[in-house]
């Protein structure tokens, strides 16, 4: 873990993320626009760092050589926990780190396997993220929307939490 990044906030984040595994990565195109597309999320190691697998001749890394500022979102409705984090992601062409993370799973697009000259990672490293979720999912917020129909008190059962990490 970088050694600035705060661990019950790295524990806090792995959390929310575990179980979701597509994250939408946003991306910023030639013309300045924000490009989003879904990735398969394949690991938060111990350094905080997100990697997903990728082409390199693909937009996402063209614009990524251009621009390294990304965005990440993860939703997991029925838990009702969102994720959103920034960071800077770079292109890497680490045959071990490949080997390490590949499955079998990813031949829905890599049909040539993690033998395919064109497989790269990208390596995403987080300087913030912030969640927002509801203790006790669906049933408090219903059990919450009923009682603010009632009381015209507005719902305050969701959480929303922003944390930095220091870029070492």
């Amino acid at each position: 873990m970088q050694a600035s990044m705060q661990r019950a906030e790295f524990d806090q984040l792995k959390e929310k993320i575990k179980d979701i595994k597509f994250a939408m990565l946003s991306t910023v195109e030639e013309d300045g626009d924000i490009h989003m597309r879904p990735m398969a999320t394949h690991d938060m190691d111990e350094n905080g760092t997100l990697w997903f697998f990728t082409y390199d001749d693909s937009n996402k890394v063209r614009e990524i050589r251009r621009n390294p500022k990304v965005g990440l979102g993860y939703e997991n409705h029925s838990a009702e926990t969102y994720v959103t984090a920034a960071g800077t992601a770079q292109v890497v062409k680490d045959k071990a780190k490949i080997d390490e993370l590949w499955n079998d799973f990813l031949k829905a697009w890599f049909p040539e396997g993690k033998e395919d000259p064109r497989i790269a990672l990208l390596k995403v490293e987080l300087h913030q993220a912030e969640y927002w979720d509801r203790p006790g999912g669906k049933m408090v917020t219903l059990f919450e929307m009923v009682k603010a129909k009632f009381t015209g008190e507005p719902d305050k059962s969701g959480r929303n939490e922003k944390f930095g990490f220091e870029k070492s």
